[in-house]
């Protein structure tokens, strides 16, 4: 696939077959990630890539995020409610979870850089992963827990788990991307 064909055709996949990943794929896609762009080449990140028991046990602490889901009920509305359940419930059986860790940081200057590098990094996942025939969904999920996360996955003290992506071959058949504002540029002279 061309690269803008790729831009154009990544989706956030929610429902996902129930189908292994390739090692492989998985490997190409973390070496995007890597060769993504960070403030003075920090590379401030960690990629803990999740299957079988490990997967398992991530989304059983991930569904906890649906009791504070009702706190978002009036902002949500009944139906986008119902929806964050089930997701959150099972990452729509995606096969593969990969929970994405920075370093903390008390310097906001710091810490901005840090999370906007984990940015482009998780972009390039995606990405690669489009190229490769699959899909993925990546979520800021819940704060709320982020210190079982951490505990399960063995993130080091003064780290904190701010993604989380489902990754698998998609079971949806993915509707057009939704318009985008073509207003976000200002063309100055």
């Amino acid at each position: 696939m061309e690269f803008f064909d790729v831009v154009a055709s990544r989706r956030s996949t929610r429902e996902f077959v129930p189908e292994a990943v390739p090692r492989d794929v998985l490997e190409r896609a973390i070496g995007a990630a890597a060769a993504a762009p960070s403030a003075e080449n920090e590379q401030p990140y960690t990629f803990y890539v999740t299957t079988g028991h490990t997967r398992a046990e991530l989304g059983a602490i991930i569904a906890q995020t649906t009791v504070y889901l009702r706190d978002y009920l009036q902002t949500l509305g009944p139906e986008g409610y119902e929806r964050s359940v089930r997701w959150f419930t099972s990452f729509g059986d995606a096969p593969v979870l990969i929970a994405i860790a920075v370093p903390d940081s008390e310097n906001q200057s710091q810490l901005t850089n840090r999370l906007v590098s984990v940015g482009t990094a998780i972009e390039n996942l995606l990405l690669a992963v489009t190229a490769q025939g699959f899909g993925a969904c990546s979520v800021t999920f819940s704060y709320w827990v982020r210190d079982e996360l951490a505990k399960l996955l063995g993130v080091p003290s003064g780290h904190s788990v701010v993604s989380v992506i489902a990754v698998g071959r998609s079971a949806e058949n993915l509707a057009p991307s939704p318009e985008k504002r073509d207003d976000i540029a200002l063309w100055l002279d």
